[in-house]
């Protein structure tokens, strides 16, 4: 009986804060999508766009994050088959991917700046790409450190449940991130 109430309010905590997850995944929809609505007005404006050729660089790091989005899933793979140690493989590897798209968008950055596109100009879309860009690692330093959380998890004595959990609020994070980019 005690095991039961302790079983239900865990689940009720684990639905309070999927559902922030969920509320986290609208409202920066609604964010990355104004952004994005606004940049292709703005750059289709005439005399307006950026003019500015993407550095090769931000399709190398689309191509971590899709390589990323495989390992986190294998990972979630690995945990539902009780294979612990290729699940902290695959999340170990997703972390590390994670910060290497981090060092990727600051050397984009860098390849920008080296072309004259500065965040700071009287050209908003090319800010606006550094804002998005911006904010989007931020967003995966925040995943990152969630991955990191169900990493944790998997060298601790937690109830199989509190890990599930973990995992599917790591892919839910993640997975968004990955297809927002």
């Amino acid at each position: 009986m005690v095991q039961s109430i302790k079983q239900q309010e865990m689940g009720l905590e684990f639905k309070a804060k999927k559902f922030i997850i969920w509320l986290f995944v609208a409202s920066s929809t609604i964010m990355f999508g104004g952004w994005t609505s606004y940049y292709i007005v703005f750059s289709a404006s005439k005399g307006k766009g950026h003019g500015l050729v993407l550095p090769d660089v931000f399709m190398y790091s689309t191509a971590i994050l899709v390589i990323s989005s495989v390992t986190l899933f294998l990972a979630a793979r690995a945990f539902k088959s009780g294979n612990i140690s290729l699940q902290r493989i695959f999340l170990a590897v997703t972390v590390v991917l994670g910060i290497v798209f981090g060092v990727l968008q600051v050397d984009a950055w860098s390849t920008m700046v080296q072309t004259g596109a500065f965040f700071s100009n009287n050209n908003a879309a090319i800010s606006l790409i550094y804002v998005v860009s911006g904010f989007h690692v931020l967003h995966i330093f925040a995943g990152v450190c969630i991955i990191l959380n169900a990493l944790y998890g998997t060298y601790k004595t937690a109830a199989i449940e509190k890990r599930g959990y973990q995992m599917e609020i790591a892919s839910i994070f993640w997975h968004f991130i990955d297809i927002l980019w």
